[in-house]
This record gives structure tokens, C-alpha cells and sequence, in this order.
């Protein structure tokens, strides 16, 4: 079956002109008003665009007007006389993902009405797409295989992912309140993996994109309310001032690094919360909303008060909540309660004081996009940490993910190297449990049966950093990201009392001093610890392998843990 599909795969090439258009026409499935999937492209330029049609005639008259894309000078008809609508639709948003995370064109598509479907024989189509990749990179059109583009940034934080339809439904509920006019404020609130992120970075895109660089029939054909509200935002405000705030350092600059490869926009539009004082914004969209910090514990005190003094805020009160309200006339704020993990991140209720406003409207992302073990792994992760799973339950096992109980942290870590040979993007992550020495010193900061490991050497984007397998993560460096396996430790902070049946927390052994300090209620660190090592367990797509230091809490882990 599978050979069928591949045997009448053609990818033809012609001129991009109109006194060459005769020998496009002529093409036995555009003339025939068969789907075919097409990237028009210019090799000095080193941009492209994506597209596909039923009527590519038409369309490419209508391409051949547009300003941007006459400039491009080769077109690529890609054909089979198994597409069908839904198949070509499915390949050209595949194409688009991975000849953006590619990088040997620009792409100048928007990417308005990118929505996930399924369809009949798709695992078919799915190996017909890796046939079109290896062809394209036969030809030179692409450089890197599929395995390792579905690893970079560009490619997990792209803006042309095909979104889910609780992520599809978010955008039309922002679109239609923003398109009126009203000043609002959206928090969308989704668990570890269920594409806040994914979403925060299209919106960013949609929105910055200009009108001339959508393909207005061909959205129209997916979208045409989607459509409807971006023509209308655009007509109220041609130019919006728009920026990503994303709290926490590391993902920033990753996030940077991928807006600096994306046409329309750039790394100035992510900033640091503390950037919003100085500038008024139509729009700001908060990534890891629950890391936004009030006065306590944090690094640089005088910044935060300059900041809360420019802005008229008291500075024992200000938060970066304020700033962002008072700077901006929208806001959507991507938020999980669950997720706090230090005494500076701004408390619950001041989150929900702001929900209690004028406007204010409440969205919820539940697919799960990362973990393949799915809600159900999430949901025994959870009943594990809280202590709510009885011996009689059946232990988590899954077809579609690894997780796994290790009595020896050098079994662990070398199963992890395996798949770090095999997949990449394997890390090893732990709670605060250890001094970090080596800031100060060559010295290991963990030692274990004989294994010695540090911290992680740096604080920005060090899961792609050159040493990353060689080092352990703690949660400041991890939180946001999808890795292929996680390996957990953890640490001696945390331990297991059989009397009261509940996980315990030894304050001493914590040794995070920015997320303790000030906590007087045991609870409130209890909880911080329990998210932190909840939202480590959520990191990995593929599995996660989990070592417990402490005998109490491994012993009680091994109830429930294959």
C-alpha cells in the first residue's frame, strides 16, 4: 500500500513568472483541478512560501500579483494522484513547520487557519511526507532530517504549528473580543504540555503578520471567520504594539533566538516583565504567567522598585501584575496555579482579584501536546505527589511511554544515554537538594554511588547547551521546555511518612534560598517542592526515569512506580 502512495509522488519543478506560467498550467493535476501541495521559492533570496489548492491555476494568478511573492523565482508543483483535500491540507502544514525550523528558507506565510484534523489512511500520508522530505533534501531545497529538526527551538516553539481545537477555539474567542474594540483581559489556563506556550508564540505571529503576507483565499477556505476578525483588528490598528513577556530568563532568550528566524518578527518583541515600565502596549500576551513576582526574595531588588516608582505603585506592594495592567490596554495572561514554585511568584489570590474585574474573560486548554502517556500519566503523577493512590490501583503503564522506578542512580543515567544517543534532547533534572559549589569552585556539586555531577553550567537555554547530558537541571532551567526523557532525582528535601500516609519535607535539606526564605507555613514549601518535582515529571514526551534518594519516600514510590 505504502508503495502505491510513494510511486506517483512527483515533484516538478518550473519558472515563477508569467511568461513561464503556460508550462505550470500545463501540469497534469493543476490543469485538472487536482489538490497538489506547491512551494514557490528563490534560491538567492533564501525565502519561500507554502501553499496548497484544489484550483492552482487560479492561485497562481494570484500569487504572480501579490508583491512579495512575484519576487520569489522557482516554483515546486508537489503531486500524487492519492491526495485528497484533507492530505494536502496535513502535508502543507508539515512543509511549513519544518522548512521554518529548517532555516535554508524565510518563509513568508502567515499562518492563519493552521488547525489540527484527522482523516482516513493519515499514518499512510504521514510516511509519504518523509518520502517529499527526503527528496527535498536530495535536491537541496532542505538541509536536516526530520528527527533532528523535531529537536531544535524553531521547530517545538514554531509559530505555524497546526493548532488543537481548544487552542483554535482560544484564538476566535481573543479575535472576536479584540476585534471590538473593548479593552479586555483573557487568562487561558492549561496544565504542563497543553500548548500555552505553542499558542502565546502563533498569536504573537498572527498578529504581527501583515494582511499582504495572507494568502486570503486559501484561509478563507479553512477560516473564513478567523479571517473576518483579523481583516477587522487590522482596519481598527494597522500597527499594534505588541511584545511576548515571558518571566523567567532561560526560556526568553530561547524564545528570542526563535522570533530572530521568523519573518515579521524579531527578539526585541520578547521582553522581561521589568522592560514593560518603559513602554506603553496595545497588547501584551504573558507567557508562565504564574512566575510574574511581587516584592520578596528576589534578585534585584532596586530595579523592582525603580520600576514601581516610575509607575506610581507603592514599592512594597507593586507587583509585575500592576505593570502589566497599568502598561497595556489587552492582555492575555497563559496561567497554571500549579506551576508556582517560589515565594517572589505572585500569590494565587492577587491573580484572582484581577479575574474579578470588568471584561476579563476565562479560557482552558486541556489536550495534552507534550507527555505521549497522556491525562492519565498527568493524573497519576498528580495522585502520586498528593498521596491519593490506594496499593489496590493498578501501576501506571503505558504502550506510548516509559516510566520507571531506578534503585541505582548509574543505571538510570546510563539507560538516559542510551536514548540521548538514540532520540537527543535527554536530560537529568533534580530538585534543590544539593549546594551549588561548583558557581564557586571545581567541585561536584552531587556525588552519587560514586557518580559525580554539577549544576547546570548555565542559566540560558541550557537544555541545548553542549554539556546539558553532563549536567543536572534544576527546575529555574527547565520549566516550559519538552525534553524526549527526563531522568528525576530526588533529593533528600523530600521524604515519606508511612504513619500520616504523606509526603514530608525536610526545610534543611532545601537548599533553593530565594524559595525558602520567609516561608513560615510548612504547607506553602511543601506545596512550592511538590510543584517544582510535578512539573519536572511533565517535561519528558517519551517517558521519565525517576531515582529517589530518600528511603522512606523510594519505598513508597515503588508501590506505584513499574
Amino acid at each position: 500500500m505504502q508503495d502505491d502512495f510513494i510511486s506517483s509522488l512527483q515533484i516538478n519543478k518550473y519558472s515563477f513568472t508569467k511568461a513561464s506560467s503556460e508550462a505550470f498550467t500545463l501540469n497534469n493535476y493543476m490543469k485538472n483541478s487536482w489538490p497538489i501541495v506547491y512551494v514557490i521559492k528563490d534560491d538567492d533570496k533564501k525565502e519561500a512560501y507554502v501553499g496548497e489548492s484544489t484550483d492552482a491555476i487560479t492561485r497562481m494568478k494570484s500569487h504572480l500579483s501579490n508583491k512579495e511573492r512575484s519576487k520569489l523565482k522557482d516554483l515546486l508543483i508537489i503531486s500524487c494522484d492519492k491526495f485528497n483535500k484533507s492530505a494536502a491540507l496535513d502535508i502543507e502544514s508539515n512543509l511549513i513547520q519544518y522548512m521554518s525550523a529548517d532555516k535554508t528558507y524565510t518563509l513568508q506565510n502567515g499562518n492563519a487557519g493552521l488547525a489540527n484534523h484527522n482523516y482516513y489512511q493519515r499514518d499512510q500520508y504521514t510516511m509519504l511526507f518523509k518520502s517529499i522530505w527526503g527528496q527535498l533534501i536530495s535536491r537541496k531545497y532542505a538541509k536536516n532530517p526530520l528527527s533532528s529538526l523535531e529537536n531544535s527551538e524553531l521547530f517545538k516553539y514554531s509559530p505555524y504549528k497546526s493548532l488543537t481545537s481548544d487552542q483554535h477555539n482560544s484564538v476566535s474567542e481573543i479575535l472576536g473580543r479584540l476585534s471590538t474594540k473593548q479593552r479586555s483581559t483573557f487568562f487561558v489556563e492549561g496544565g504542563a504540555g497543553t500548548g500555552k506556550t505553542i499558542l502565546a508564540v502563533y498569536l504573537m505571529k498572527l498578529l504581527k503578520t501583515d494582511i499582504i503576507d495572507f494568502n486570503l483565499d486559501e484561509v478563507n477556505e479553512v477560516h473564513a471567520s478567523e479571517l473576518a476578525q483579523i481583516l477587522q483588528l487590522k482596519e481598527n490598528n494597522p500597527l499594534p504594539r505588541i511584545a511576548l513577556v515571558v518571566p523567567m530568563t532561560s526560556l526568553r532568550k530561547t524564545l528570542q533566538k526563535v522570533f530572530r528566524n521568523v519573518k515579521g518578527l524579531s527578539a526585541s518583541m520578547v521582553i522581561g516583565p521589568s522592560e514593560v515600565s518603559k513602554n506603553e502596549y496595545d497588547l501584551l500576551i504573558v507567557d508562565e504567567a504564574h512566575r510574574l513576582r511581587k516584592r520578596k526574595n528576589i534578585t534585584n531588588f532596586k530595579s523592582f522598585d525603580d520600576a514601581n516608582k516610575l509607575l506610581g505603585f507603592d514599592k512594597e506592594t507593586g507587583t509585575e501584575i500592576d505593570w502589566i495592567l497599568k502598561q497595556s490596554k489587552n492582555q492575555i495572561f497563559f496561567y497554571d496555579s500549579h506551576q508556582s514554585i517560589k515565594p517572589s511568584d505572585i500569590d494565587q489570590s492577587k491573580f484572582e482579584s484581577v479575574r474579578m474585574g470588568e471584561n476579563v474573560y476565562s479560557l482552558k486548554l486541556l489536550s495534552q501536546l507534550r507527555v505521549k502517556g497522556g491525562v492519565d500519566y498527568i493524573s497519576y503523577i498528580d495522585n502520586l505527589l498528593h498521596c491519593r493512590l490506594e496499593e489496590s490501583d493498578n501501576k501506571f503503564k503505558s504502550d506510548n511511554y516509559e516510566f520507571k522506578l531506578y534503585d541505582s542512580l548509574k543505571e538510570l543515567y546510563s539507560d538516559l544515554k542510551i536514548k540521548e544517543e538514540e532520540f537527543g534532547l535527554c536530560r537529568l533534572l533534580s530538585g534543590y537538594s544539593w549546594e551549588w559549589k561548583s558557581l564557586k569552585e571545581n567541585v561536584p556539586d552531587i556525588t552519587i554511588e560514586g557518580l559525580d555531577l554539577k549544576w547546570n553550567a548555565t542559566n540560558e537555554d541550557w537544555i541545548n547547551s553542549e554539556n546539558a547530558f553532563n549536567e543536572v537541571g534544576c527546575i529555574h532551567t527547565t520549566q516550559g521546555y519538552d525534553l524526549n526523557y527526563t531522568g528525576i532525582i530526588f533529593g533528600e528535601e523530600i521524604t515519606y511518612n508511612p504513619d500520616t500516609k504523606s509526603i514530608e519535607i525536610i526545610a534543611k535539606n532545601y537548599f533553593d534560598k530565594k524559595g525558602k526564605n520567609g516561608i513560615k507555613n510548612p504547607a506553602l514549601l511543601k506545596e512550592y517542592i511538590l510543584n517544582i518535582y510535578k512539573t519536572m515529571m511533565l517535561r519528558g514526551i517519551k517517558g521519565t526515569y525517576v531515582y529517589v534518594c530518600n528511603d522512606a519516600l523510594r519505598k513508597y514510590f515503588k508501590s506505584f512506580i513499574l
